[in-house]
């Protein structure tokens, strides 16, 4: 047919009829499914890749716990040497029987503070997602970086802790100076500014999780304290005989002088910075069994826990009111959970350290029914009585006083 007739027949061709494309609305709501397919893939993966991390620590973690148990059986004891590491292969360096792998990229870190107990760390590449566990836990979520300031602590199965992260420092007042307390709420970690003091537990506790960028920071609780104590106390080079147990415990500014507070130095080298006294049992570092270095848990300003007695004190049944007393004189344990004498820690010898071993006194009352906050550590004029273990019980939750500070955890 031809045009002409065509268009006779038909009439004119239309000019109104789309030939072909998309408009600009149809091809916007084109792209924006797009993207939400694409979104809801790429988080889709990316939980199905977390997981599949998360499953691969825990199991290395699983299965080096069954092997370290398997050697305990055959030897009374876990592994008390560093493990011998090639690749991926980790082995008790007096039994490779008993070897195990971490899966590719990941990295297993082992710490044994008594021969009964270890704790575990899995890492991943990305150094993103860890997981930790004890000879009596199973595997549980862990810190891969702590906040400014906190240290890397490995958790003890004697007081039920998994790894976990603490001040390096007392606490101080995110506007503190060298010669200023500061008044800000914010607390930090820090050297080379004055610590935190006058402070109650009460408030302690509740300025915590002030710390930036850590809302489930707290006051460190009994069982984390009670953790580096054991921890540092299993380190020989924390003791002036350069063996556990042997001679003392450095405890830190506890000979009034100068009499007054110290604030930390920069350098870890110079553990005695302040004191009149460069004396070994001045020294106000510790070393953990990780490396890492913490300042003035013992001597210089007393610390809160979280820990608080509200019946019966450890102390000496029948006594008639607060008195200093070793540890080793004590016949009744009271209600304070974890028990935290030297012999709780399990180190061999523990039961029997006193005060001349640098660990401090307890002063605590067997009859109080009043609550009463922990204080730890001693401070700068406390002279023997302070140390690593030393606990005070008889100031109240509320009580404030310049001799008093704290330290937070995570």
């Amino acid at each position: 047919m031809k045009v002409a007739s065509w268009r006779k027949t038909y009439g004119p061709a239309r000019t109104d009829v789309q030939t072909g494309g998309f408009t600009i609305v149809e091809l916007l709501v084109v792209i924006v499914v797009i993207g939400i397919l694409a979104a809801i893939t790429i988080v889709s993966y990316a939980g199905v890749s977390q997981k599949a991390v998360a499953t691969s620590l825990t199991s290395d973690l699983d299965n080096a716990s069954r092997q370290l148990k398997l050697y305990q059986v055959d030897h009374g004891t876990f592994p008390t040497s560093p493990l011998t590491v090639t690749g991926s292969k980790y082995c008790p360096a007096d039994d490779n029987r008993y070897c195990f792998r971490a899966s590719s990229g990941n990295t297993i870190t082992y710490t044994n503070v008594l021969p009964s107990t270890f704790s575990l760390k899995a890492t991943d590449n990305s150094n993103t997602t860890a997981y930790s566990i004890t000879n009596s836990s199973m595997p549980t979520t862990a810190a891969t970086t702590c906040p400014t300031g906190f240290i890397p602590v490995p958790g003890s199965s004697t007081y039920g802790t998994n790894d976990f992260c603490v001040m390096k420092y007392v606490a101080s007042h995110s506007d503190a100076t060298a010669g200023t307390q500061g008044t800000s709420t914010t607390p930090i970690s820090a050297p080379g500014v004055q610590q935190w003091v006058n402070v109650s537990q009460t408030a302690a506790i509740a300025n915590s999780p002030n710390v930036a960028g850590c809302p489930t920071c707290h006051l460190i609780t009994e069982a984390e304290w009670l953790t580096i104590a054991q921890n540092v106390l299993s380190v020989p080079g924390n003791w002036s005989g350069a063996a556990v147990g042997s001679g003392y415990i450095s405890s830190g500014h506890n000979d009034n002088a100068p009499a007054n507070a110290l604030v930390a130095d920069p350098s870890d080298a110079n553990g005695n910075a302040g004191e009149t006294n460069q004396t070994f049992a001045q020294k106000r570092t510790l070393t953990l069994t990780n490396g890492q270095v913490i300042w003035d848990m013992a001597g210089n300003v007393m610390k809160w826990t979280s820990g608080t007695t509200t019946t019966v004190q450890p102390g000496i049944i029948g006594e008639l009111g607060y008195a200093y007393k070793e540890w080793i004189s004590v016949t009744t344990q009271g209600t304070l959970t974890p028990y935290p004498s030297p012999a709780s820690t399990g180190i061999t010898g523990a039961s029997s350290w006193t005060t001349s071993n640098g660990v401090g006194i307890l002063y605590s009352y067997a009859g109080e029914v009043s609550p009463s906050g922990c204080l730890r550590g001693g401070y700068w004029n406390d002279g023997s009585w302070a140390g690593i273990l030393a606990l005070g019980l008889s100031f109240a939750p509320n009580t404030t006083n310049t001799l008093i500070g704290f330290r937070v955890s995570r």
